[in-house]
């Protein structure tokens, strides 16, 4: 018997908004009790222009989280504290491994109730920090979105959160209409799931323009050395300061230290849907394909996805990752148009959705490379040029610390390889491809473009490292802005 199909109410998906909340975020707790925490973000960004942020929270006073009495109050909680740890740790001369009991303590219980780590996730700093301008307008358009927090103040780097946000919105119809293309697949009703994949692919394609838009408002290097250095999580961070990673004290003093992924993109749970509904498998990077014939597959998947994007799901919330376990189990598209590969209708609307996503994919590639790969460049020959009393001087920046010491090893917040990540996601999303034609142009056509348009050629084989947050030089490791 097969499984049913999963409840979007059972899992917090909305069939409008998909894993952005129906109701808009909190914009302030309701009881007055949390007011500490809401001065603290309230005058975030002039806290940490005066060095003043970790006094502040040090006396802060341990508030309990009995007081959070919806979802809602206990994702701003979430949201606030993660924006305040990161702070804490990063806002100073040299970075914090310990946060104090004042933070740590309920911290970790938000974090408990939401099945979610200590860290700044994409959940909270983009799927529960915005607002529309406008509540009668659209929120799926950047025209009317705006931001509750941010570390810098400025437009850079609310547009940063904003665009996932528009993307995220715009996505969500997709996620609704694919599980009734799931249900329609096992009445046998092709054309109904014809027409589901032909919008599908129409819309991945709106959101290509949407990320591409990320260049209108957010400054590269406004966001290489001002945003990125806030968001690192405290993975693999020895060299940029944490060699243990960080401790949340809860007033014992015998608290393990951790270490978490900062944010990702691929703790996006539509990017995550995407590959699941179609069938595209992900392999740990470097790990090739053990089919290497040119013949279609005509099997089921034989694996679930692992590696890196398997690891993300870590960092969403329980509720959304429990939804794509649902959806493992139950997604059937790519078995039934292999199984129809003659219906022409149904294999092109199919590899079209394949196409579009991975032309999503090369268009964050392109991202990635003026983002990160140029600024790291920049970032390793400016501080080359430094004399060694100005480099000692110069307040630890996570932008040119590697630069500065030369390290191979260091490591950004995923811990993998960033353009070969990048590149075999996006060509793994050709593979299913069911034509003949669309399997050879999704899989050695036209794509490698994103490192050599902006001058990055070469830089594949000595990129090590991925992550949102980090610290990279151009010739060492590597960073990413997200990772689809």
């Amino acid at each position: 018997m097969l499984p049913p199909l999963p409840r979007l109410s059972d899992y917090d998906v909305s069939p409008h908004n998909g894993f952005l909340p129906d109701e808009i975020p909190l914009d302030v707790l309701p009881n007055v009790y949390y007011q500490p925490w809401e001065a603290v973000v309230r005058n975030f960004q002039s806290l940490i222009l005066a060095r003043r942020l970790r006094r502040i929270v040090d006396a802060l006073p341990v508030l309990e989280t009995d007081l959070l009495l919806t979802e809602a109050e206990w994702r701003r909680a979430y949201s606030m504290l993660g924006f305040i740890t990161h702070g804490y740790i990063w806002g100073g001369e040299r970075p914090a491994d310990i946060v104090p009991p004042s933070i740590s303590i309920p911290f970790l219980k938000a974090c408990q109730h939401l099945e979610l780590p200590p860290v700044a996730t994409y959940a909270g700093v983009c799927l529960w920090n915005w607002r529309p301008l406008f509540n009668g307008e659209p929120m799926d358009s950047l025209d009317n979105l705006a931001t509750h927090m941010t570390f810098t103040g400025s437009l850079d780097e609310s547009w940063f959160y904003l665009v996932s946000v528009a993307i995220e919105a715009r996505a969500g119809p997709i996620v609704p209409m694919m599980l009734e293309a799931i249900a329609a697949v096992r009445r046998n009703d092709t054309n109904t799931v014809v027409k589901a994949l032909r919008s599908f692919a129409e819309r991945l394609d709106e959101l290509g323009t949407l990320l591409e838009r990320m260049y209108e408002s957010c400054d590269p290097h406004v966001f290489y050395h001002r945003i990125r250095p806030f968001l690192a999580g405290s993975k693999n961070m020895a060299d940029a300061g944490l060699p243990q990673g960080v401790m949340f004290d809860d007033g014992t003093g015998q608290q393990p230290y951790v270490q978490f992924s900062g944010g990702s993109n691929a703790q996006s749970s539509v990017i995550q849907f995407f590959d699941v509904v179609l069938g595209v498998e992900h392999r740990p990077t470097g790990e090739k394909r053990s089919d290497t014939s040119s013949a279609p597959d005509t099997g089921a998947i034989q694996s679930p996805p692992h590696g890196f994007i398997q690891d993300m799901r870590r960092y969403m919330p329980g509720a959304h990752r429990r939804f794509l376990e649902r959806m493992e189990e139950v997604a059937n598209i790519r078995d039934f148009v292999n199984l129809h590969r003659t219906n022409r209708a149904l294999t092109t609307s199919y590899d079209a959705c394949l196409a579009m996503l991975r032309s999503l994919r090369d268009k964050h590639i392109q991202l990635v490379s003026r983002y990160i790969i140029i600024k790291s460049r920049e970032s390793r020959s400016n501080s080359r040029s430094l004399s060694p009393q100005q480099a000692k001087s110069q307040r630890v920046n996570l932008a040119n610390t590697l630069a500065r010491n030369g390290s191979k090893k260091l490591r950004g917040t995923g811990g993998t390889a960033l353009i070969p990540f990048l590149k075999q996601a996006r060509d793994e999303t050709g593979e299913p491809a069911i034509d003949a034609w669309a399997r050879r142009l999704l899989n050695n056509g036209p794509g490698d473009i994103g490192v050599a348009a902006f001058g990055g050629k070469g830089l594949e084989e000595e990129c090590e490292i991925v992550g949102l947050a980090g610290t990279w030089s151009v010739d060492d490791s590597e960073g990413g802005i997200c990772h689809w």
